[in-house]
């Protein structure tokens, strides 16, 4: 909550100065940025969209057909092009899937609102189901982190190897059992994502936000304002919960490897040995110089070693 409040503070002083702008207008209007046009500027020869349960979710596919499986799972607000650095080397070797996640990106706001983190993993199967994917490792930074392991959990015979990047396991803002009202300043900035807004919250998980591209910058701003992702993002901040997942953590049974900033600060370095101690047959690295999205500020360092990762046989 503590990161919560102090966020709170910083996005609304930022909302003030954008409302007379006209956000509130665009807002009101559009309800975000048209779904077309950003899919017409972001959509690859490697995207599609595929019809999941009921959702049209938007699916990147990359490297060889007959490869190995390795699906990746982006953050939230965040989009697939998370994981451009990764995938790029990956799909040398790998069948690399990357989707948006619902509430996310081109895929947009799912009509059922599946957004608490199991219903997520259930999704995951829907989706792995729908292209005729029975086993693949996994890879997830944050909110993707938390899907991934709850989805290895429930479904240990369908997860080759298991990657969790500042994943959320254990408690942290104060979520527990129960989940937290988002304050209307964060609701404000997730409906609205005012680009001094979001250039300002890149601290909360960029090493160094001056180094991230404006293209990068750009893509984080377009996605979040696509149509209906900002009331999504609430309504996944509603469903958001953190149970005790002793019980879930020891159902894994995939070989597991564990990344961390050591500069996070949304999910403290802390947490990486408590979820290696928890999770057999694991092991951790911790960054000492990444953040939050310590894929993101060293892709090719954090890459390097989830190769060796994936080639070291058991």
């Amino acid at each position: 909550m503590r990161v919560i409040l102090i966020l709170s503070g910083v996005l609304l002083a930022f909302i003030v100065l954008v409302l007379g702008a006209g956000y509130v207008w665009y807002l009101t209007a559009t309800g975000g940025e048209v779904a077309d046009a950003l899919e017409a500027e972001y959509m690859t020869a490697d995207d599609r969209f595929v019809e999941v349960s009921g959702a049209r979710v938007r699916v990147r596919d990359e490297g060889p057909a007959d490869g190995e499986v390795i699906i990746l799972i982006h953050g939230f607000s965040f989009s697939l092009e998370s994981w451009d650095g990764w995938a790029e080397r990956l799909s040398e070797d790998y069948r690399v899937i990357r989707y948006d996640l619902l509430g996310h990106g081109l895929t947009g706001p799912d009509p059922q609102e599946r957004y608490a983190p199991q219903a997520r993993a259930e999704f995951l199967a829907s989706l792995m189901d729908a292209l005729d994917i029975e086993r693949a490792s996994l890879a997830g930074s944050s909110l993707g982190g938390t899907i991934a392991w709850r989805f290895a959990a429930a479904w240990p015979n369908r997860v080759d190897k298991l990657i969790l990047v500042d994943p959320g396991v254990f408690q942290f803002n104060e979520v527990g059992d129960t989940p937290v009202e988002p304050p209307v300043a964060i609701q404000a900035f997730f409906q609205i994502a005012p680009e001094a807004g979001v250039r300002q919250s890149l601290a909360f998980s960029y090493a160094d936000p001056a180094a991230v591209s404006e293209e990068r910058v750009r893509t984080i701003i377009d996605m979040m304002r696509r149509e209906g992702n900002g009331q999504a993002f609430i309504a996944h901040i509603r469903q958001f919960t953190m149970p005790d997942p002793a019980a879930f953590l020891s159902q894994i049974t995939a070989p597991t490897l564990i990344l961390w900033g050591g500069r996070d600060l949304l999910i403290p370095a802390s947490h990486g040995p408590r979820v290696a101690d928890a999770i057999v047959n694991s092991q951790l690295i911790i960054y000492d110089d990444l953040a939050h999205a310590s894929h993101e500020d060293d892709p090719a360092r954090t890459v390097a070693d989830v190769l060796t990762f994936l080639e070291t046989r058991e």
